[in-house]
């Protein structure tokens, strides 16, 4: 262990290498006029110790540290002061050219920075550095390490401070999340404080948890970490809605209750992101340029650890089937459901749209697949779910891909994963042939031309007859805009009676009521 943590250690040296000149230089003139020491500290020297790049530069000094960011803006001669007091510490923060620098005072009653780094979260980032041991000491670098922290960071371990959980309890969560990001164990010591502590993890502000969870499912090792989360208590008090379906049995083509199905097919997706040509063969550079945005693949997790939460809520039993297990409607009820959890935690739009959507649509290929057993598939059919999906198509047999992969009970298709590849190959082709085209084409007619042409009054009707329009066009039924014209007019004279995918009735002379979505 000494000769590992002396190789360490070592790599202090160039610690201030990564940074632009104009930061040392600033940081020089400033550790010589502020009369205190200044310590690097935290994710900057545990970093360093890992020869890793650090990110931002995180600094320690006895007090005031906004003070201390405006004398350094000034020595910059630039960045941006951010006033971070309202969390009732002495901690301000600088942005310089794309650059955090977090300036932070000692802890509480600290009176010296060992004190202060005993106050921190875990012993990994409970290291210092004093910066005047950088200038002119090549070789003999100080590293001030009160907890063992060198120690843990060689053994890969995450070890808790003496009181870091009920000092701040989003540590609780962020020992979880420097375990996905970094690879590190946490100790069983520390696992059991967790657990001692899980019921204050209500306590941070749900942006503060959601970015931490945002990281967590970002890295590679989402799934061992929410299995951790469980084993710990955690899981079950953030994510309450997944606890649903615990016990609750599944028909046989499943092997597993829901909640446990669920977490298999979140350890399947990440599978499935880490070689998508494994599993759809043909298509994995698309999927690859698919799955590069980090959003994404977070995004894609969340739905697939979430996609069955609507099933506790609707489990049936029918009778006269021999006690035949039905969940029918659960994408859409688990649609709902997750908009719950995502508004708690104060997701984004754009998040909380994509997941939603996802889990939402998670059966569409599994019901083509039933389709494609005995007929070919309309061009319409694969049109209304290029349409519904829009850029999550991916994505959505991603999910079922994962979902499948997470089933093996005895009534499961046995190509199912063939069934789902081939399926996808199948819409990807006739989109190509048939539908691109056709999609990307300027209208025959708008919904201007409904109201001038048709004396008819905006409402539902409008996209109902423009979808079916341009099914049409895609099916190679209608080619310019009279066939289109005469195609609307014959509608209108049947009374639009019941299209393909809407009911409507006549309400008045030229208006339509939408009766129900078929």
């Amino acid at each position: 262990m000494k000769k590992e943590s002396a190789v360490l250690e070592s790599k202090l040296d160039s610690l201030l290498a990564p940074y632009p000149r104009e930061v040392r230089v600033a940081l020089e003139k400033f550790a010589r006029q502020t009369g205190e020491e200044v310590f690097l500290v935290g994710g900057t020297v545990r970093d360093a110790l890992l020869g890793c790049i650090p990110g931002d530069l995180d600094l320690t000094i006895r007090r005031d540290a906004a003070g201390c960011c405006r004398s350094l803006i000034r020595l910059l001669a630039g960045g941006t002061f951010v006033d971070l007091g309202g969390t009732g510490e002495d901690v301000a923060r600088i942005v310089f050219r794309g650059l955090t620098i977090d300036i932070s005072g000692f802890r509480a009653d600290a009176a010296t920075i060992q004190d202060d780094l005993c106050r921190r979260d875990f012993t990994i980032n409970a290291m210092a550095v004093p910066f005047s041991s950088l200038q002119g000491n090549a070789g003999h670098v100080l590293l001030i390490d009160p907890l063992g922290g060198l120690n843990d960071l060689a053994s890969r371990l995450l070890r808790s401070c003496p009181g870091a959980f009920s000092d701040d309890p989003l540590r609780l969560l962020r020992g979880f999340r420097f375990s996905a990001t970094l690879g590190f164990s946490l100790t069983e010591e520390t696992l059991a404080e967790i657990t001692r502590y899980v019921a204050l993890i209500g306590r941070p502000a749900a942006e503060r948890l959601n970015h931490e969870l945002d990281l967590i499912m970002e890295s590679d090792r989402a799934f061992s970490t929410l299995h951790l989360m469980h084993r710990s208590g955690l899981l079950g008090v953030i994510v309450p809605e997944l606890y649903a379906g615990l016990g609750v049995e599944q028909p046989e083509f499943h092997h597993l209750d829901v909640f446990h199905h669920c977490l298999l097919a979140l350890e399947k997706v990440e599978d499935v992101i880490g070689n998508p040509g494994r599993f759809f063969a043909g298509c994995d550079e698309l999927l690859a340029a698919y799955l590069r945005a980090p959003e994404v693949r977070r995004c894609l997790k969340w739905a697939t650890l979430l996609h069955d939460i609507g099933k506790p809520e609707s489990r049936e039993v029918q009778a006269g089937q021999e006690g035949r297990v039905t969940f029918y409607g659960h994408d859409e009820i688990g649609a709902r459901r997750f908009q719950g959890f995502a508004e708690r935690l104060k997701w984004s739009n754009d998040d909380r749209q994509r997941t939603g959507n996802l889990i939402a649509m998670h059966m569409h290929p599994f019901h083509l697949c039933n389709v494609q057993r005995t007929e070919p598939l309309s061009k319409r059919a694969i049109l209304k779910l290029c349409k519904r999906a829009g850029d999550e198509l991916y994505g959505l047999f991603l999910l079922a891909m994962a979902d499948s992969l997470a089933s093996s009970g005895e009534k499961k298709p046995a190509d199912m994963e063939s069934e789902l590849a081939n399926l996808l190959r199948t819409v990807l082709d006739v989109y190509e042939r048939d539908i691109r085209s056709v999609v990307s084409s300027p209208p025959l007619l708008s919904g201007r031309d409904l109201i001038n042409e048709f004396a008819l009054q905006p409402g539902p009707i409008f996209s109902v007859i423009l979808r079916e329009l341009e099914a049409e066009r895609v099916e190679g039924r209608i080619r310019n805009r009279q066939e289109a014209m005469d195609w609307v007019a014959a509608c209108l004279r049947e009374g639009l009676g019941k299209m393909k995918d809407c009911t409507f009735e006549q309400d008045g002379s030229s208006g339509f009521r939408l009766v129900k979505e078929n």
